[in-house]
């Protein structure tokens, strides 16, 4: 089973993964619920901040279980962070590739992204500095049938710096920075320091026949208008990231650039 967002309200969203029915905080959802409450009762557990991060469980839930979102299979489970190893407002992305593109994916998660473009045959590089995520992607990679991505573990600043002094080359880069993160070797990232001069190397490491770039991100105040400008000069769309529902759940802002 896939995907549904079955409701929102009050700070909250009434996720169901496959078969399991989830709450969790959601700070946009500041309207009044669409369903009756019987329709939130049948939640099987609840992630709740209240009183530090902990999961009130109310019924059997697998300690991990898997979904089928957009045609790519994860493995979820809860984490003590409320995540559960997939962010389904990505999968708009999934589209957008073509067979033997040379594709980087930077703060790639779980591999949503990299599993879709190795289905189609793309040449796919897949790059977090968290090694139990890229741990949790190749397991996905497995789930997926698919045995091509080359699986790098490493700070993406790192990585981008490299990899311009090589000469790389990618067709397509998507990247999804957090507000702040902690490498591997406890590099600090902070998106107002760092995004800009990563996406000058991104455009260095482009190829002579790119096809895209792809920024997105859930930090506040970083709006569609603000990633559309820190693009390059060229076909630049954004917009907002939206789970779709009963009442829609703004989930981010990103921006697509394409040569002109």
């Amino acid at each position: 089973m896939s995907y549904q967002l079955v409701d929102s309200g009050h700070g909250q969203k009434l996720e169901q993964f496959g078969d399991v029915v989830l709450v969790r905080p959601c700070a946009q959802a500041i309207w009044r619920p669409f369903l009756p409450q019987s329709e939130w009762k049948r939640a099987h557990a609840r992630f709740t901040r209240d009183q530090g991060n902990r999961w009130e469980v109310f019924s059997d839930v697998p300690e991990s279980w898997v979904v089928t979102i957009e045609g790519v299979r994860f493995h979820l489970k809860r984490t003590e962070f409320g995540h559960l190893g997939v962010f389904p407002e990505h999968a708009v992305f999934w589209k957008c590739f073509k067979p033997k593109m040379r594709f980087l994916n930077l703060f790639a998660y779980s591999g949503g992204a990299s599993i879709a473009a190795a289905k189609v045959g793309a040449e796919v590089t897949h790059l977090d500095a968290a090694k139990g995520m890229v741990s949790w992607a190749g397991d996905n990679a497995k789930l997926n049938g698919v045995s091509s991505i080359r699986w790098i573990v490493e700070d993406a600043r790192k990585y981008l710096a490299r990899a311009v002094r090589r000469g790389e080359k990618y067709d397509a880069i998507l990247l999804d920075p957090p507000s702040f993160g902690r490498g591997k070797s406890n590099e600090i990232f902070i998106i107002e320091r760092d995004l800009p001069l990563m996406l000058d190397q991104c455009r260095q490491i482009l190829s002579d026949d790119p096809q895209f770039l792809i920024l997105s991100c859930h930090t506040p105040g970083f709006t569609p208008l603000v990633l559309k400008q820190l693009l390059p000069e060229g076909k630049v769309e954004s917009g907002e990231l939206v789970l779709k529902g009963p009442l829609d759940i703004p989930s981010g802002a990103y921006a697509r650039w394409e040569p002109c």
